[in-house]
């Protein structure tokens, strides 16, 4: 009954990320749903900031203080292990919900591009950054990264997963492509907006702490190996191998 419980709970959590994402993705595109990052009548200028820094501050500190691996050890004292992640989802996903929700806009015009051939080339680098991120996810094991396969875990009679360290496709050239492509999706707009413009400096702030701290947590658990691909790989921008790179990488043992 508690495998079946417990799978019942993560596939739950992920259609509520999965319906949050598609949303958030509308939200920042300003399409297919009815409230945009500048939707509704702009209201005083810095009360509408600081309600957005603490939707925005609520949305980080869950987000990165349940992601540590400390928190994770006394979380699973509460919550059985394999149901620890889909919780992760779950809280996220809520953050992000009400941060999406509770928005205010600030629609005074930073920029704007109005030839329709270069408007239309920023939209394509944009909805190429959701690409990239999603792909990310399926290339290090999205089922993994959002609760699936420890929920189902019992139910199919496997082990707990665990993620391998592995480095597929764009992986070899950059780190966190998945980073790579929200900044690209939240910064490449065509009419940007002095609330959109908030949003992409606040979020991609709060990235580059994550990559931070995420970095420190990966160091910690593969080690060497680890920090051997810091030295071949950007961090958010590609680092392209020489030929004399590639031949060092073959030789060092891992």
């Amino acid at each position: 009954m508690r495998a079946i419980l417990v799978a019942l709970y993560s596939a739950c959590a992920y259609v509520l990320f999965l319906g949050t994402f598609l949303y958030a993705i509308g939200f920042v595109e300003g399409v297919f749903v009815p409230k945009a990052i500048d939707s509704g009548a702009p209201g005083d200028l810095l009360t509408s900031f600081a309600i957005d820094t603490a939707l925005l501050g609520l949305f980080a500190v869950q987000h990165s203080v349940m992601a540590r691996p400390a928190f994770k050890r006394a979380w699973t004292r509460i919550v059985p292990e394999e149901a620890e992640r889909s919780t992760f989802v779950l809280f996220a996903s809520a953050a992000l919900a009400l941060l999406l929700w509770q928005w205010r806009p600030a629609p005074q015009i930073v920029w704007s591009v109005d030839d329709p051939v270069w408007a239309g080339v920023i939209r394509v680098v944009s909805w190429s950054g959701w690409a990239l991120l999603l792909a990310s996810t399926f290339l290090i094991s999205h089922f993994h990264l959002f609760g699936l396969s420890q929920g189902f875990s019992r139910i199919l009679k496997r082990g707990q997963p665990d993620l391998a360290f592995v480095t597929p496709l764009f992986y070899r050239w950059i780190r966190h492509p998945l980073y790579l492509g929200f900044i690209l999706a939240f910064w490449a707009a065509p009419r940007m907006s002095l609330g959109h413009l908030f949003f992409a400096v606040a979020t991609t702030g709060y990235i580059l702490i994550g990559v931070w701290f995420e970095e420190r947590d990966l160091v910690a658990q593969f080690g060497e190996r680890y920090l051997r691909y810091r030295e071949t790989a950007g961090m958010l921008l590609p680092k392209f191998r020489t030929p004399s790179m590639a031949r060092a990488r073959r030789e060092t043992p891992i």
